[in-house]
């Protein structure tokens, strides 16, 4: 279950200040470990698109939800919404490994992120949205021609 700070933190508003207020308000490591994944993020798809999304969750997109970034009292998670569908050389994840769909990289306070390796996981979730999305929009005008 997330942390019971993030309630506190109101769901209205411009997402970019409410993630920058999270990562304030934690005050700790997994402030820390948040602004150092979304600086990561940024730096990696530079055209990303803040959201703030389910109550207090701030979630990254380029065509489609890239990742999420969740804090709970041990870890900060990362999950990534179609991970299962993006390659992962450098075995980042971690978490939710069992399921078709997402897959996630549990961070704990001493971790060191492989900040190469987790940007090019980054770069390869938004063109998987990308390449899905055009795909869809391929198979709508085929199915609306005919």
């Amino acid at each position: 279950m997330p942390d019971k700070k993030q309630d506190h933190v109101q769901d209205k508003g411009d997402p970019s200040a409410l993630i920058d207020e999270r990562i304030e308000q934690l005050g700790d490591w997994r402030g820390a470990k948040l602004a150092k994944i979304r600086a990561l993020i940024k730096q990696a798809v530079p055209e990303v698109i803040e959201e703030w999304k389910w109550r207090g969750v701030p979630v990254w997109e380029h065509a489609g939800i890239i990742c999420t970034g969740e804090t709970y009292k041990n870890v900060v998670k990362m999950t990534f919404a179609h991970g299962a569908s993006v390659a992962d050389p450098a075995r980042l994840f971690n978490s939710s490994l069992e399921g078709n769909t997402r897959r996630a990289i549990d961070f704990h306070e001493d971790d060191v992120i492989a900040e190469e390796a987790l940007k090019a996981l980054i770069r390869a979730a938004a063109e998987r949205n990308v390449s899905h999305k055009s795909k869809s929009s391929r198979s709508t005008k085929k199915a609306g021609s005919s």
